[in-house]
């Protein structure tokens, strides 16, 4: 008989060493394939610039080949000319560096022979002072004594040091060949790798396309071709509106240092349209160098300050107002994971790394908001939250953290109107609440910092009316993210949109207590009924809220229903057999039987809309699956004009009524 074989526990960690090995190979690949993948990633992003228009050219029936041809070309004549006039200012600059050093030293000696010049005298004198005080005590040198002769003089070596001149012999023309092209050499075939590498991804666009559907959705190609030519769409677009940004910025700034009198204005309108592809800080680094030169050139400190406060207005102009009017303040990536992957890019490919790091990050998150499969690449480096709204609601409400989750309301309602929020945030956020209440992993703490919270939420926002917010999407989300609904987590229309004004209701129905929100047994029922109660308000309605105490068996008596013309029950989730709610319906008939009832079901889902019969069976005039669907409900009561029909006699309750109707 065979021993039994044992199989081994696995560890946590089992788990993680495959994805770290994956990692540290992708890693150790790009580090050491760096000649060759840096061309290839350049060529990528340029394909995304120049796409539109080889689109274009194919669009007016020039061709496959020559359509990119001709793109390619011009392409390459914006390059040769940058390149050829950076080469020609840094030239012209080289002219003048030793004037420049001039300046510099007799500015150093001006600071010397000012207060810095005397402060930095006073230390070198404490140092001095420090030093000797530390320094052993020398002894003075003995003197013969007088009748005795001096010692002789040391000898000293009668060989002289003989002066040996080096001459370099002169270069041969091959030689001197070399060293003038070889520092040009590698750029140019870096350059000349990028523009083939970029030409084969433009032919073989379509290709290409369809090899990485394969690779990453090949079960569902309608859904993963319609997604990746959108991303790509979006790509181009994005990066055709940053590389317009960015020149824009250089040419002002270019235009801006040349009226200022810096030399070589044109080299520092380049330099600083490319390093403001680095964000956040890509625009003052490139204010270094051209401060140091205005430095370099003027003898006083005019030229500095003017240069200074250009780059200090501008900046923040372009920033903070130009930029959120055209894609927003975010390029889709959260601060964290733009400087990560400046970091990462940095270490790996040099200078070159730096500049490409947000192009090739945005390109990784736009790829994991469209491909399920990469969607982790959207959680590690995209700014959208890592929770939805409904469950970041929750979770600050279950982390007693009411002002976050005030500061999130507030971030919502800018897209959306107030009872939607209510209807797709708040809401489902207290079903998730009520939901693990009802499986007892909510102690009755937590329930009561969630009631707290919410209605500290719910008094808040009170200020607040329930209309449409005028602000719209910004350009960068529109290109960054999948789909338009994914902008705002609900809609921006509010509850009634032809509602009449608050002043135009009957005075009957504006009186306190007109509409009575009664909450159902549940833990948060209450707090839904505070959120019907609100918007009814807004809309001129006269409400009280009534907890489930006041409707129970032993204290529906006592309850105060003079003048209620509209009873709003609010049930989070019913559970089982809806027994216990047609005999609360009952109960408020018999207390006010010329008011009509409308039963909120805030669970859309729920089986007891669904069974006609059991929507019978309850005896309601009205039903509801959304605030926003109550507040309907009684604006059309009130166009009625008048209140419901008497309902039929009630059926006689057992005596005993069954245990799960208690309170």
């Amino acid at each position: 008989m065979k021993p039994a074989r044992v199989q081994a526990a696995e560890t946590p960690g089992d788990g993680l060493a495959a994805p770290l090995v994956i990692a540290a190979v992708i890693v150790a690949a790009l580090y050491f394939g760096r000649e060759i993948l840096i061309p290839i990633a350049i060529a990528v992003l340029l394909s995304f610039v120049i796409g539109p228009l080889v689109a274009l050219l194919r669009k007016a029936r020039l061709g496959r080949i020559p359509s990119v041809g001709v793109a390619v070309l011009l392409l390459l004549a914006v390059v040769a000319g940058l390149g050829g006039l950076i080469g020609m200012q840094v030239a012209d600059l080289s002219t003048g560096l030793p004037r420049y050093q001039r300046t510099i030293a007799q500015k150093a000696e001006n600071l010397k022979a000012g207060p810095l010049g005397d402060l930095a005298g006073y230390l070198r004198s404490i140092n001095h002072q420090i030093q000797q005080a530390g320094a052993p005590e020398q002894k003075p040198e003995e003197k013969p004594a007088p009748g005795k002769p001096a010692p002789p003089p040391t000898v000293q070596n009668p060989d002289k040091p003989v002066l040996v001149e080096m001459r370099d012999r002169e270069p041969s023309p091959v030689e001197l060949a070399e060293k003038v092209l070889a520092p040009v050499v590698s750029p140019l075939a870096t350059l000349g790798i990028v523009f083939v590498v970029l030409i084969f991804i433009l032919v073989q666009r379509e290709d290409l396309r369809d090899r990485m559907i394969r690779l990453v959705g090949s079960s569902d190609l309608h859904r993963t071709t319609v997604a990746m030519d959108d991303a790509a769409r979006r790509l181009s677009r994005f990066f055709l509106v940053q590389l317009a940004l960015n020149a824009g910025f250089g040419l002002v700034i270019g235009i801006g240092l040349w009226l200022i009198g810096v030399p070589n204005p044109i080299l520092w309108g380049i330099f600083t349209a490319l390093m403001r592809f680095v964000p956040y800080i890509g625009a003052f680094l490139s204010a270094l160098l051209p401060l140091m030169l205005a430095a370099a050139v003027d003898p006083g400190w005019n030229m500095v300050l003017a240069t200074a406060a250009l780059f200090i207005v501008l900046e923040p102009l372009v920033g903070q107002f130009i930029e959120p009017l055209v894609y927003g303040h975010s390029t889709g990536l959260s601060p964290f994971a733009v400087l990560v992957s400046a970091l990462f890019w940095t270490w790996l490919w040099g200078p070159v790394g730096l500049l490409l790091s947000t192009p090739l990050t945005v390109c990784l998150v736009v790829l994991g908001r469209h491909v399920d499969k990469l969607e982790f690449l959207d959680v590690l480096f995209g700014d959208r939250p890592a929770l939805t709204p409904v469950e970041n609601f929750y979770q600050r409400m279950l982390a007693d953290d009411p002002d976050e989750a005030q500061e999130l309301a507030e971030a919502i309602l800018a897209q959306c109107s107030l009872s939607s929020y209510y209807d797709e945030v708040a809401l489902k956020g207290l079903q998730l609440a009520a939901t693990d209440a009802r499986r007892g992993v909510l102690t009755e703490s937590q329930l009561e910092r969630i009631r707290v919270g919410i209605a500290q939420l719910i008094e808040d926002l009170a200020d607040r009316d329930d209309v449409a917010p005028e602000t719209k999407p910004t350009l960068a989300g529109r290109l960054l993210s999948g789909r338009q609904d994914e902008e705002a987590p609900c809609e921006a229309a509010p509850a009634v949109p032809d509602a009449p004004a608050p002043d135009q209701l009957p005075e009957d129905w504006r009186r306190e207590g007109a509409v009575l929100c009664v909450a159902g047994r549940g833990p948060l029922d209450e707090a839904a009924s505070m959120m019907l109660a609100q918007l009814l308000e807004k809309h001129g309605f006269g409400t009280r809220v009534v907890p489930f105490e006041a409707v129970s068996r032993a204290e529906i008596g006592s309850l105060d229903a003079a003048g209620a013309r509209m009873i709003c029950i609010s049930y989070l989730e019913i559970s089982g057999t809806p027994a216990h709610l047609r005999y609360l319906v009952q109960r408020v008939r018999r207390r006010a039987p010329e008011a009509q009832v409308l039963v909120g079901l805030w669970p859309m889902d729920d089986a007891v809309l669904s069974d006609p019969g059991a929507r019978e069976s309850l005896g309601a005039d009205h039903y509801a699956v959304s605030l926003r669907e109550g507040v309907e409900a009684c604006l059309e009561a009130l166009r009625d004009g008048a209140a419901a029909a008497p309902s039929p006699a009630p059926a006689r309750e057992p005596e005993h009524a069954p245990e799960h109707e208690e309170a």
